[in-house]
């Protein structure tokens, strides 16, 4: 039950629109437990659409891990058209290069830091001597392959993918970018070089990354597409058997966090203004107003209405405020939250800071009201699609509510798992694949950290705190099927003919094994991220890069 809001929990969103403010809440969002709404529709299957999975979304759909876009062969979609015995036949984007991504693959720089200078045990002086002309150099080759190598040999011929979601899109970027915009934006802001080793990552790294997903998305006439434009043509191609009907059979649409990422990712909320939907202004802007996202949503799905798609699945926003990235502190002896029963810490900070180490007056953070401002704004963002999906059904559009919110909400640690007095009513722990719960130890939405002895705490996260390891993109990929399968969607073996007539179950011991983070943990994460910590506690510069990008 909503408590009514008291004027301490206005404290600091003084400034904050009126909008905001009339849409704070004690409470979260109570989340749909029908995917159909309870709404039935009539699904006409005649015909095989020629095209069974498309996806439309951002990083966590493009398949993001540890600071990169890398291994796309693991993305939940992929995960997906792999139970489907469609996998030969889905298309996506690779990213390989001398860093195994772009624009910096966390994971792997870990491991060439272990593997080089012994680090696991902690960095020293005399290590960073040796560290640092090395970091230069190993950023500066990754750099130069994207920005003046084969990186920028984006593929200009051939089909489209499959998988046409593109990390750190909002839904206005979704509703109007493509290659050539992003060819343009890289052709008048052409690279420079710089001397800070830590800005020595590929610049226009997100619109490199737009030309590998978006190049080959294009008309007839050479005309660069949209996602959705592309999906469109896609659902156009019509069934295999007749080339009518619904070309796509499962359209999966996951998109909208980073209408309010940004307040994480900078620790700093700016409101959209009256020019949210203006790209080449509105990427100051860190959360979007619930009217303004609403606004694009219904342009998104007007476009959507345009598909010819069996099915459509339509995935709710996460709390951002959830992620790891941002780690809760109190600074009073107890370590404990704003008062029993809350879900907020009195701050938010970067993940490597902890009680001893944050200072308010020097640090990047988040307040504890701040933090509830965002969740509320992103439920009303869900009720809009909650709204959209309902809308769809009773005009008889076999659409689908997925609650990526409430899976998230089901793994959070130190909001909900370790706090009973902090949980809402309708709110149950999730119960992990046996693979997974067999973990030790079992992996959480914590901070992922380990040394020589192996993993320390974490798991479902990745080294950025903010996407998911290949076995959360896999529990991700589950929930999804378990949609799909009411749906109707029929699942083949691996030769795409023999049907499977089971309950369809990831293979979590095989994924364990394809997840590099759980079966062979980096020996440096814990000793990297005491430094980071130990730097900024010292010298404050991380802190000021930070503030150096609001």
């Amino acid at each position: 039950m909503n408590n009514p809001v008291t004027p301490d929990m206005l404290v600091g969103l003084e400034n904050a629109p009126e909008e905001v403010k009339s849409v704070l809440s004690t409470e979260p969002r109570q989340p749909e437990k029908d995917p159909t709404l309870g709404i039935p529709v009539f699904v006409n299957r005649e015909g095989s659409p020629r095209h069974r999975l498309v996806t439309i979304g951002d990083s966590l759909t493009h398949g993001f891990q540890s600071g990169a876009i890398f291994n796309t062969k693991l993305s939940y979609p992929m995960l997906i058209a792999r139970e489907m015995g469609w996998d030969k036949n889905f298309r996506y984007p690779t990213y390989a290069s001398p860093g195994d991504g772009l624009p910096m693959n966390l994971e792997r720089l870990v491991r060439e830091l272990s593997n080089r200078f012994q680090v696991a045990d902690g960095i020293n002086a005399l290590d960073v001597a040796f560290v640092v002309p090395w970091l230069w150099r190993y950023f500066n080759e990754i750099e130069n392959y994207w920005e003046r190598g084969q990186g920028k040999q984006a593929p200009r011929t051939g089909l489209f993918n499959h998988n046409l979601a593109v990390y750190g899109w909002d839904l206005r970027n979704t509703l109007s970018r493509t290659a050539d915009i992003a060819e343009t934006v890289i052709q008048t802001t052409p690279p420079k070089d710089n001397a800070n080793f830590l800005q020595q990552v590929p610049e226009n790294a997100n619109e490199i990354a737009t030309l590998w997903v978006l190049n080959n998305a294009r008309d007839s006439l050479g005309k660069a597409l949209t996602p959705l434009e592309a999906a469109i043509q896609l659902s156009h191609e019509g069934n295999i058997e007749t080339d009518q009907d619904d070309g796509i059979e499962t359209l999966i649409i996951l998109i909208g966090a980073n209408n309010a990422l940004g307040s994480i990712l900078t620790f700093h909320i700016e409101w959209s203004g009256k020019d949210f939907q203006d790209m080449a202004t509105n990427d100051k802007y860190t959360v979007w107003l619930p009217s303004h996202f609403k606004a694009e949503l219904d342009m998104i799905v007007e476009k959507v209405k345009q598909i010819k798609a069996r099915h459509v699945i339509w995935g709710t926003v996460p709390h951002v405020t959830i992620a790891p990235f941002a780690r809760g502190i109190n600074k009073d002896e107890n370590g404990q939250k704003v008062k029993l029963g809350s879900r907020y810490f009195p701050y938010y900070a970067p993940f490597w800071f902890n009680e001893e180490t944050f200072d308010p007056k020097r640090h990047p953070h988040l307040t504890a009201n701040q933090a509830r401002a965002i969740d509320s704004v992103i439920d009303r963002y869900n009720n809009s699609i909650v709204d959209a999906v309902r809308e769809g059904r009773e005009q008889g559009k076999d659409w689908y509510l997925f609650e990526t919110v409430a899976l998230l909400d089901r793994l959070a640690v130190r909001r909900y798992i370790e706090d009973k007095q902090a949980r809402p009513n309708w709110w149950t722990e999730y119960t992990f694949p046996p693979a997974i719960d067999a973990l030790q130890p079992k992996p959480n939405s914590q901070f992922f950290k380990s040394n020589s002895q192996g993993r320390l705490q974490g798991g479902l996260f990745s080294l950025d705190g903010i996407h998911p390891t290949t076995i959360g993109y896999g529990i991700l990929a589950q929930e999804i099927i378990k949609i799909m399968q009411l749906a109707g969607v029929k699942f083949y073996k691996g030769d795409g003919v023999n049907e499977r007539k089971e309950d369809i179950q990831i293979d979590f011991e095989r994924l364990i094994e394809e997840d590099t983070l759980i079966s062979q943990p980096p020996t440096a994460v814990s000793a990297v991220l005491d430094f980071i910590g130990w730097l900024d506690t010292t010298t404050n510069v991380i802190s000021q890069m930070y503030r150096a990008s609001l």
